[in-house]
């Protein structure tokens, strides 16, 4: 190694053990923009080796050269300060470093009088003079060099630190601009929260105005629902008031009915005691038990009716079994007076044997009294010649042939009439609806409506298919169903008669010009006709049954035609008004034919079979009340169809009925009873006097057929 290598190395090892040697350099410095020898506040001096170095360098040549660090502006005072007479220049490397040590030294004296007296520096002092520093060439290179790296250290530095402010700035500004996106999302996201909230409490508050009026509208259905119900209530309270007043003004018209017919029974069943009341005769000819029991016995029945009669004068309508009961005593008083009558009668005759054998015995005492009464007696039997209590045989055998063919026809269908299995149900009760509605519906009214009825029954008859209420039916669907129908078909213009002609005296006509030409078409459907007729109105053959051994009171009422229910008989009124109207779609029947039909020669039924049914009536013994009332209805409607077609012989048969018959009517009815012989009596005058019958009122004319 060299000498001056040898030496170079301990200036190093000097440098580094001096203070400022042993400065700790921070290299982020300049990025903060202090300097090196900011922190650093010593004086700074050279080691104690540095003056060997300086006294070796002392013995080179110098070469002096004033140098002006006019780069840097700063000069090397504390080079001259130490060494101020001493020149000292090398070409070694020791001389560099002493010069380079030199210069550190006055730039660090220089850096630390500007720390230390920033003022003064600002100050305009006077510049130190300039040193001459003994620098070789190569020395001012490195010198050169340094402060050349200095500088670029120090651009760098600055560079650096422009680009750690930009990055700054950048990231200030990205800082800046995060923070304001983000406080833009927050903002954003805020907004989204507060509209979300509104949202929700629209929504809420949506909610409950749909939830509240849906409330509200179920408390207005729900109120509506109930007016609903109450109105409904209050037409049913209506209603029922309605019909409780109807019910009530109909018992109240059923009770003064009942009212009436209880004083009008009371008047007859008084009036029918006073016959009970033993006379004169009645003493002579019945004994006084006999008498005492019929009077105790009517007397008993008056008090019976005069119990009820007592009950009604409190204030209260009769009821309907005081009005039975009050009818049984009518007729149980009836009853007692025709016994009384009859043993009256049987009395009487045994009277009059007794005396006709006296007469015998006294002869020749009483010849011409006896003749005399012989007389009497024989024109009273003259008259009484030919009246009977029952029909004749003839007829009566007519009547039983169509009983017994009535009764065949209802046991031919006894299969269809109780049926066991519902389809045979469903098609008794469609073929009866097909033969009973279109009779219910004939009517007085109308010409061609009464044509589709009839065609209607025609088709059912000949086992073609009608509709009935929607649907097809025809008597072919059932073995059995023509009887059926046919007895049905009768049954109902039957039930016609009894109901709607009995209401309605001009009914009778259209319902048997119906009946006529189903007569005449369909026979079989006539002889049940009659068959029903008979059944329910035995006059009409005419027939008085009689009572026969065994039959209780009930049963024998039936057979005359009383209808007989568990409240009782039905009143003589009702029974009288259901006999009227058979009787008069009888007298219709007989004189009508219909007028679109086919057929020549008589009426099934014609007006001979009502001359019959006259002369019949008069050769029997008369009824109270009945015979009276058939006798009117039956002239009333066919009297003028028997005047045309019999004439004078009928004219004969008006006046026998006046003259012969009447007195006997008048002579069985009681003064109750007079109404019905009252009308016969007028209608029989009015006729004779004026020479003929008018026409009945309802009679069918062609107008009616046009209509």
């Amino acid at each position: 190694m060299m000498p001056s290598e040898s030496l170079r190395w301990k200036t190093l090892e000097a440098l580094r053990n001096s203070p400022k040697g042993k400065i700790s350099f921070d290299p982020h410095r300049w990025e903060r923009g202090e300097k090196i020898l900011s922190g650093y506040k010593e004086t700074i001096s050279l080691s104690p080796q540095a003056g060997l170095v300086l006294e070796r360098l002392g013995s080179s040549p110098l070469q002096t050269s004033c140098f002006l660090d006019s780069s840097s502006g700063h000069s090397s005072p504390g080079l001259s300060e130490q060494t101020p007479e001493s020149i000292v220049s090398s070409e070694s490397g020791s001389d560099i470093n002493a010069q380079t040590l030199q210069v550190e030294r006055e730039k660090a004296l220089s850096d630390e009088a500007k720390d230390e007296d920033p003022e003064t520096d600002e100050i305009s002092s006077p510049a130190p003079p300039p040193a001459i520093s003994l620098m070789s060439p190569k020395a001012m290179e490195i010198i050169g060099s340094i402060i050349k790296i200095e500088k670029e250290y120090r651009e760098k530095a600055q560079m650096a630190l422009r680009q750690r402010q930009e990055m700054q700035e950048m990231f200030v500004a990205e800082l800046v601009s995060s923070g304001s996106e983000q406080l833009k999302r927050f903002e954003e996201f805020t907004e989204l929260k507060q509209r979300q909230d509104f949202q929700s409490i629209r929504d809420m508050m949506d909610r409950e105005t749909k939830e509240s009026i849906g409330r509200q509208e179920k408390l207005k259905e729900e109120q509506r629902h109930r007016m609903k119900i109450l109105n409904l209530r209050l037409r049913e309270a209506e209603q029922q008031r309605v019909r409780e007043a109807e019910l009530e003004r109909q018992r109240q018209a059923e009770g003064r009915e009942r009212l009436r017919n209880l004083n009008t029974i009371q008047e007859e069943i008084l009036q029918l005691n006073q016959l009970l009341e033993p006379s004169s005769q009645t003493k002579s000819d019945l004994p006084a038990a006999s008498l005492s029991s019929y009077s105790i016995r009517g007397n008993q029945l008056c008090s019976q009716v005069s119990e009820v009669v007592r009950k009604t004068a409190e204030g209260a309508f009769p009821s309907v079994e005081d009005m039975t009961a009050a009818e049984r005593a009518l007729h149980e008083m009836r009853a007692l007076i025709r016994l009384m009558q009859e043993e009256v009668a049987k009395v009487q005759e045994h009277k009059k044997g007794e005396e006709e054998a006296l007469r015998k015995q006294a002869e020749l005492q009483v010849q011409q009294e006896a003749q005399r009464k012989a007389a009497q007696l024989a024109k009273e039997k003259a008259r009484r010649k030919g009246l009977q209590n029952s029909a004749e045989d003839s007829t009566l055998k007519w009547y039983k042939d169509l009983q017994d063919s009535g009764a065949q026809c209802a046991q031919s269908f006894t299969q269809l009439n109780s049926p066991k299995d519902a389809q045979t149900k469903k098609l008794k009760l469609e073929l009866q609806k097909a033969a009973t509605i279109p009779i219910s519906q004939i009517a007085s009214n109308s010409g061609s409506q009464l044509r589709e009825i009839f065609e209607k029954i025609d088709k059912l008859l000949a086992g073609r298919s009608v509709v009935s209420g929607g649907r097809s039916v025809s008597t072919s669907q059932h073995p059995q169903g023509l009887e059926f129908v046919s007895y049905k078909l009768a049954e109902k213009f039957v039930k016609q008669g009894e109901e709607e002609v009995a209401s309605h005296h001009e009914a009778a006509f259209p319902i048997a010009v119906v009946a006529s030409g189903i007569w005449e078409l369909h026979p079989q459907v006539g002889d049940l006709i009659l068959a029903h007729l008979h059944k329910k109105c035995p006059y009409a053959v005419p027939h008085y049954p009689p009572m026969k051994d065994g039959t209780t009171v009930e049963e024998y009422q039936k057979i005359l035609g009383y209808r007989v229910e568990d409240s009782g008989i039905e009143s003589q009124d009702s029974f009288l008004k259901r006999m009227s109207g058979m009787i008069r779609l009888y007298a219709a029947v007989i004189q009508l034919r219909w007028p679109y039909g086919s057929k020549q020669g008589s009426a099934p039924h014609g007006l001979n079979h009502g001359w019959r049914w006259l002369s019949q009536m008069l050769n029997m013994e008369p009824l109270a009340d009945i015979t009276a009332t058939l006798l009117f209805d039956f002239l009333e409607v066919c009297g003028n169809a028997l005047m045309k077609q019999y004439q004078s012989q009928f004219w004969k048969l008006i006046l026998l009925l006046k003259e012969e018959y009447f007195p006997r009517i008048e002579a069985v009815t009681s003064t109750g009873q007079m109404g019905s012989v009252i009308r016969l009596k007028q209608f029989l005058e009015t006729s004779l006097q004026r020479g003929e019958i008018k026409p009945p009122k309802g009679q069918l004319s062609s107008t009616f057929w046009r209509s």
